[in-house]
């Protein structure tokens, strides 16, 4: 058990004791030596201002009348509890989200304090925590913040919207649902009031955003998991089918360890190499994950998969094969 653990443990006791408790027994409690357990009430004492009562010999207590009323101080976590907060806000501080950062700075600094009082140091290496983004899209800050006040205070929100994939611009108007952050980027999930839909779009692409007054139209989880988890990635639609693909042995190793879906199958074959069967959607994401291992990547099923990866592969050649001053 370590000190803020102990702390927690022993503010517990003394909070629920009728009578004093003797050292022996927080000792036996807290699993460690007088000492250790002599310090502990010192500090729980002197630097948390908890009103301790009593001495060695008779035991210890809360002074009557202050029990109820006294709570340990602020933020008092187990280390584990602290250090996954430290990585969730260098997380935020790393890949977009500068709104929740900003948010998270007067915590991150009471987190740092209390790991540094824990280590019994004067600095906590949070430099030794990196989180490094890949391929992270800018986004606008102002447009995020109303996207997340929308999702947060369950307003409607209406904002142009600029689709990727044919650069058109539109105004929506939306109920949203929840925010997700994948793959570096963040998404919002919400309600298309015009098209009568779920949507999912990129909230880099979002700008101009403004909160309605208008409620939000509520969705059940089950919907949104139906129309928006079932699928590959975070595209939404029902599942078209299933892909197999066949990894060569070398990689076999690292694919085995992957979670693409939370529904794929997965075996090694007789000769080393490792087969995985995933549902999918829309196969764009799909096959841009099966490309990134080359050679070492096969699709077998279905044909139309496999073949759109073929003319993938041959109009990518095709760019090798034109003369450097074309």
């Amino acid at each position: 058990m370590d000190k803020i653990e102990r702390i927690t443990a022993l503010h517990r006791i003394l909070k629920a004791a009728r009578y004093p408790v003797t050292v022996k027994r927080l000792q036996e409690e807290l699993g460690c030596s007088r000492a250790t357990a002599y310090r502990d009430l010192a500090y729980l004492r002197d630097a948390l201002m908890a009103p301790i009562e009593g001495d060695g010999e008779a035991g210890f207590r809360y002074q009557a009348g202050e029990s109820e009323r006294f709570e340990l101080p602020g933020l008092w976590l187990s280390s584990e509890e602290l250090y996954s907060l430290l990585a969730a806000q260098q997380l935020l501080m790393r890949t977009g989200g500068g709104v929740l950062a900003g948010a998270l700075a007067p915590l991150q600094k009471r987190i740092e304090g209390l790991l540094a009082d824990h280590a019994g140091v004067d600095h906590w290496p949070v430099e030794r925590v990196r989180v490094i983004p890949h391929r992270g899209r800018r986004l606008d800050e102002a447009s995020f913040r109303s996207v997340a006040s929308a999702v947060l205070e369950r307003k409607q929100l209406n904002f142009e919207y600029r689709a990727r994939s044919t650069d058109e611009r539109t105004r929506r108007t939306v109920s949203p649902q929840r925010i997700t952050h994948y793959r570096d980027n963040w998404y919002l999930d919400a309600w298309d009031h015009e098209r009568a839909g779920l949507r999912s779009f990129a909230v880099d692409r979002i700008s101009n955003a403004k909160v309605l007054d208008e409620a939000a139209r509520d969705l059940t989880d089950s919907e949104l998991n139906q129309h928006l988890a079932s699928s590959y990635g975070i595209f939404s639609g029902e599942p078209k089918g299933w892909a197999t693909i066949v990894f060569s042995a070398k990689t076999a190793r690292w694919v085995a360890d992957e979670q693409w879906h939370s529904k794929q199958e997965g075996k090694f074959l007789p000769d080393g190499r490792y087969q995985l069967k995933v549902p999918y959607s829309v196969s764009r994401e799909l096959l841009m994950d099966i490309l990134h291992y080359g050679a070492d990547a096969e699709i077998i099923e279905p044909p139309v998969l496999r073949e759109q990866a073929k003319s993938l592969l041959e109009l990518a050649l095709s760019n090798y094969e034109r003369s450097s001053g074309a």
